[in-house]
């Protein structure tokens, strides 16, 4: 990834909410695509800022990160819902296409591993048995395969599709640079794995933690063993870090041409001072208080036309993968 972000102090307050402008005049629309990870806080917060601004119209479009940026980068959308930061080849194409951006974090994810809830011989699995299984040269076809004390039962694997940021997050923290088998069941809906795994006694899958705690009475949650014992994913584990290495950020990233728009400020400076509290209402976990009024800062100066893009502050950062 090329962006990098500031170490965090945990004593600021974000400030609440003040329309720079009122928001019964505002009219246009706003357009948002990419992960299905981030939509629900997207969803949340278009839906909250709705009932003030009825005359603007959101889409909330889920296309996964990947194709999100796609669109992003061609200039499409006003903004990014993204799982994972931006890479160097979208920052690129974006750069190619003239499109300036400013990238905010909006909460926490613990990306989450599930089976069926008949799955009666596994409440735990290591990064290294998640890698035997998912790894491009895997030839495991069943749960023996990956541990001898596990049955000799079919293993059928169910994840996001190849465009997903939830994805490429998975693939870079558990197997790395090999990349993925390519013979499981993909979706970038992440309904659609629910009910994959839901319906089938042999299925592992992963995605965002809030598709499990809006279906926890269809799937069993197991916990992860990254080397340092059993961890679950939960509020307190996920902002901490403890749930390694499976925790990360979320973002939404804005076309600064987009942010000229009084309608485009609003609807960001909405979902940066709720953040942190539509974040838990949708299964997510908060980012510490210093992001949000880190971003609120950056936000103002970039409404002012005092801002750096991030998307030039990147051009001359070092990757940090």
């Amino acid at each position: 990834m090329l962006l990098t972000g500031p170490v965090f102090a945990q004593d600021a307050t974000p400030l609440p909410y003040t329309p720079g402008t009122e928001l019964d005049e505002l009219s246009g629309s706003i357009v948002m695509d990419g992960s299905s990870t981030v939509g629900p806080i997207a969803e949340a917060v278009a839906e909250d800022f709705g009932t003030e601004a009825g005359d603007v119209e959101i889409a909330v479009d889920i296309s996964g990160t990947g194709g999100g940026f796609e669109r992003f980068c061609n200039g499409e959308t006003d903004f990014q819902n993204a799982s994972r930061d931006i890479e160097e080849d979208e920052l690129a194409r974006c750069a190619e296409a003239g499109v300036e951006f400013y990238r905010f974090e909006v909460a926490y994810d613990g990306l989450s591993v599930v089976v069926n809830p008949s799955n009666d011989f596994v409440t735990c699995i290591t990064t290294a048995e998640l890698s035997a299984m998912w790894a491009a040269d895997s030839t495991a076809d069943s749960w023996n395969d990956i541990n001898a004390a596990w049955p000799d039962q079919p293993l059928t694997l169910y994840g996001p599709g190849t465009d997903s940021g939830t994805y490429d997050y998975f693939v870079d923290e558990i197997i790395g640079d090999a990349g993925s088998r390519s013979d499981f069941t993909p979706s970038e809906d992440d309904n659609v794995l629910v009910e994959g795994v839901a319906g089938d006694e042999n299925a592992l899958a992963f995605f965002g933690y809030a598709y499990y705690e809006q279906n926890q009475d269809r799937l069993k949650l197991l916990e992860v063993d990254s080397g340092s014992g059993c961890v679950a994913p939960s509020p307190e584990t996920v902002q901490g870090l403890t749930y390694t290495p499976l925790s990360r950020p979320l973002f939404i990233f804005v076309k600064a041409e987009s942010l000229t728009r009084p309608e485009v400020q609003e609807f960001t400076r909405f979902m940066l001072a709720n953040a942190a509290t539509l974040a838990p209402e949708v299964g997510y976990v908060a980012s510490p208080n210093q992001v949000y009024v880190d971003d609120q800062t950056k936000l103002e100066a970039a409404i002012a036309g005092t801002g750096t893009p991030d998307s030039s502050a990147a051009d001359n950062a070092t990757p940090t993968a």
